[in-house]
């Protein structure tokens, strides 16, 4: 599910140096205003999102998400001006709205503590193999380019929205909404996923200042400090998801190397494969040792050493070489980070905390295109662009950083929710 969201999400970036920009008549200000205003829509409707995911269930409400969005993301194969492609990507947005927290939390309320980073990072490795596998779909579907009668852009952007409505359909009666309902599992699994989970809640309940209570989570300055690093991480992100292909088919200008659409494809999903292996490796470290906030601070700053890398490269190895670290950076990062919030948050407060969270992420996601597009018109490149996402990292780092020193979050309840949990099984 995780795969064909962003997908669908991000295929816009393929579109747009390969027809869609020229046909519909688009500045670079005007593509990043369409790709960022997806983060709006997703911002407006993200929290109430995660109320009717935590009151109806995640298997009815992801299920309805993927549906919604996949029958926006088809419409967009039929735009024929600049506001109804920004029109599109708004809704795109509405309908995804709470699909990625809703999806961490669901996990969390299937994995126990000390296995959850594995979880989250073997769920997180989607986003990067998205690009590893989905580039070069995309840059397949743009050429087949006069099939039904439509541009390439558009046969792209009905290949990809398709399966999201099919998937979607069959989430609807594959997922089970706990351990309790799995009837893949023998009662004594269930009763010790449920044994873990509730040790885990109960500690969380014993030792946290943050109750489980709706509003608390606006309260906490915890969930606030983790926004503003997810402010950092999403801003990154966002710059290299939205602009990469852009930035590749420039590359003819600014080294004279050419690339068509199918190419652009391969080398994007180039960039991204180191990173779905670092991930993989890091998260295995992070359940090794147990997660540290340097196992979420440190791969931040490898990011801002991609983006000032790449400001002053000067070939077009070079500066892939270093744009790489930029996506290595962040899904670094990005599982690690998500098992800190359910470290003080739980019940109604947890479904809250978790996507005002990610709310305040995908402002950035908004900004960042939106910004990169209006600069690179003024500027007529890439490089100011790419000097923002740098700094927002270094500032990441940096609340990171003083997170691990003013805060005991690293230690409340995590192990004292494992040997509740180890106490639990010994005695059945």
């Amino acid at each position: 599910m995780f795969f064909i969201n962003y997908l669908d999400r991000v295929a816009i970036s393929f579109a747009g140096p390969n027809g869609l920009n020229d046909d519909l008549s688009l500045t670079a200000a005007q593509f990043g205003f369409a790709s960022g205003i997806f983060s709006l829509g997703y911002i407006l409707l993200e929290v109430p999102s995660n109320i009717a995911l935590n009151r109806f269930g995640a298997r009815r409400w992801l299920a309805r998400i993927m549906v919604s969005w996949g029958i926006v993301a088809l419409l967009l194969a039929f735009v024929q001006n600049f506001e109804q492609l920004a029109g599109l990507r708004f809704l795109l947005g509405v309908a995804e709205a709470g699909f990625f927290p809703g999806a961490v939390l669901f996990l969390s309320r299937w994995a126990p503590p000390q296995h959850r980073n594995k979880v989250l990072a073997l769920f997180y490795v989607a986003q990067p193999l998205t690009n590893v596998l989905g580039g070069p779909l995309a840059g397949q579907l743009i050429q087949a380019h006069g099939l039904f009668g439509l541009e390439g852009w558009r046969v792209m952007f009905i290949g990809v929205a398709i399966p999201a409505i099919v998937v979607g359909i069959i989430a609807w009666f594959y997922l089970r909404d706990k351990p309790s309902d799995a009837k893949w599992l023998t009662r004594d699994e269930q009763q010790w996923l449920e044994a873990s989970l509730a040790a885990e809640k109960s500690a969380v309940d014993d030792h946290s200042t943050v109750r489980p209570r709706l509003w608390d989570a606006f309260k906490s300055g915890r969930v606030w400090v983790l926004a503003f690093v997810y402010f950092g991480i999403t801003y990154g992100f966002y710059v290299v998801a939205y602009f990469l292909p852009t930035i590749i088919a420039g590359f003819q200008e600014t080294y004279g190397f050419a690339t068509n659409p199918l190419q652009q494809g391969v080398i994007s999903g180039a960039v991204y494969l180191p990173a779905a292996i670092v991930l993989l490796l890091w998260a295995r470290d992070a359940a090794k040792r147990g997660v540290r906030l340097w196992h979420v601070g440190a791969p931040i700053l490898l990011g801002v050493v991609g983006n000032i890398g790449a400001l002053l490269a000067g070939s077009p190895v070079v500066a892939l070489v270093f744009v790489a670290l930029v996506p290595i950076a962040i899904f670094a990062a990005n599982p690690n980070f998500w098992t800190l919030p359910s470290r003080f948050l739980t019940g109604a407060a947890a479904a809250v905390g978790f996507a005002l969270i990610n709310t305040v992420g995908n402002i950035a996601g908004f900004v960042a295109p939106l910004v990169t597009g209006a600069l690179a018109d003024a500027t007529g490149a890439y490089q100011i662009p790419l000097l923002i996402p740098g700094i927002l990292m270094l500032l990441a780092a940096i609340l990171v950083g003083l997170l691990g020193r003013a805060d005991r979050l690293k230690n409340v309840g995590l192990r004292a929710a494992q040997s509740a949990g180890d106490e639990v099984l010994e005695k059945s």
